[in-house]
């Protein structure tokens, strides 16, 4: 049958894409999280992207939140949280689990579920185990959407700093000492546990850090200077994974450097350094986001030093399979050597975060930088790739 003469439907205007960004999470990383996601709300292109907010309280549950990011900002000196933000205390939303359907429900008990549109792709700026570490990225590619940042596997590779540190090593770059205790080890024998980190600190000497192996933000970790201070660092790291990695203390500089995906590839911004903070014995938790200790942007470096860390950032983001972006974490010792530290695959993400300042001193802003990766996750499907 010919349809040239039937009537023709009217073209449906084109929608803008729609960025749901998904934030805090079970992480002890949660206000943080919460931070770093009012960032990027107040950034967003909205003539751009349609933008749904959803935020994952502390026990798990997804909440629809308001779209204010001026609530979502360090307030004397505490982090806010997601359920502060949640419209209800009691209502959910659910992701689709059919490729096909990419819209998203939210629901009530006793009333009926309510569609909130189709979502395009995720900008998870979530922090920590539960959301940084492969999990949601999993649910991500059973779902077929889109999202912005590291796959499962880089994800869960960078989340977990003795893998990270087992896989730099097998692709040649340089990482410093350390030794690691895993929870059967401790439950087994906590005598042999503690033996190993004292036989360490003999071998390599004082101060160790103490630190969660699956964490991040600095949190949980403790600079030990001498055997009394151990099993208290030890219980402290415990407190946010039972899986501790200790390291042996390096002397040099602290120096950072930002990787994000063009279109033609991965590709480094000018670095940074961390200077040893005043008031803190090393760049914990306060001292970064609390009292915003700043980096020194770009680092003074030689021209040369500069070319060599930001080769060693693109090699530690292909090493790891990432994507999207990435902040790569060195040392810079006092013999002139690069010792990679750790990275980063859903860094700091706030204004005052160093992965954005760097790119600041690069050339691209803050709103350029979100819609840049927004725009190479659209690029990307899902699935094996």
């Amino acid at each position: 049958m010919s349809t040239e003469n039937l009537p023709q439907s009217p073209e449906q205007p084109s929608r803008k894409p729609r960025v749901a960004v998904v934030f805090g999470g079970r992480s002890s990383e949660h206000g943080i999280s919460v931070v770093t996601a009012g960032a990027v709300l107040k950034a967003i292109d909205r003539t751009k992207y349609d933008v749904l907010p959803i935020g994952i309280t502390a026990d798990g549950r997804w909440a629809l939140t308001a779209d204010e990011p001026e609530r979502m900002a360090i307030t004397d000196r505490r982090t806010p949280n997601v359920e502060e933000l949640a419209e209800s205390h009691e209502g959910g939303v659910v992701l689709p689990v059919d490729p096909a359907n990419r819209e998203v429900v939210y629901s009530e008990p006793g009333s009926v579920p309510k569609a909130l549109g189709e979502v395009d792709v995720v900008f998870p700026v979530l922090h920590g185990p539960y959301g940084e570490d492969g999990t949601l990225q999993g649910l991500l590619e059973l779902s077929g959407v889109p999202y912005v940042g590291s796959g499962v596997l880089a994800s869960a590779v960078g989340q977990d700093k003795e893998y990270m540190k087992r896989v730099f090593t097998s692709f040649g770059l340089k990482v410093g000492p350390y030794v690691v205790i895993r929870p059967r080890e401790w439950a087994q024998d906590e005598s042999a546990a503690r033996k190993k980190i004292v036989d360490f600190a003999g071998e390599h000497g004082w101060p160790l850090f103490v630190k969660p192996a699956r964490a991040g933000s600095s949190i949980g970790i403790t600079k030990v200077d001498d055997l009394s201070g151990l099993d208290e660092a030890i219980a402290e790291a415990q407190r946010h994974d039972p899986k501790i990695l200790v390291e042996a203390a390096l002397r040099g500089r602290e120096i950072e450097c930002g990787v994000l995906e063009f279109e033609d590839g991965p590709r480094a911004s000018v670095p940074a350094e961390i200077p040893p903070p005043d008031a803190h014995a090393y760049y914990d938790f306060e001292a970064k986001y609390i009292d915003s200790t700043p980096g020194i942007v770009p680092a003074p470096l030689t021209d040369e030093e500069t070319a060599e860390v930001r080769r060693l950032a693109v090699e530690a983001f292909e090493a790891a399979s990432c994507e999207g972006l990435v902040r790569a974490d060195f040392f810079l010792t006092e013999d002139g050597e690069f010792v990679i530290n750790e990275i980063n695959t859903m860094p700091g993400f706030t204004p005052i975060s160093m992965y954005p300042q760097m790119w600041q001193a690069t050339g691209i802003s803050y709103p350029e930088l979100v819609d840049r990766l927004v725009q190479a996750a659209l690029r990307r499907s899902t699935g094996l790739r």
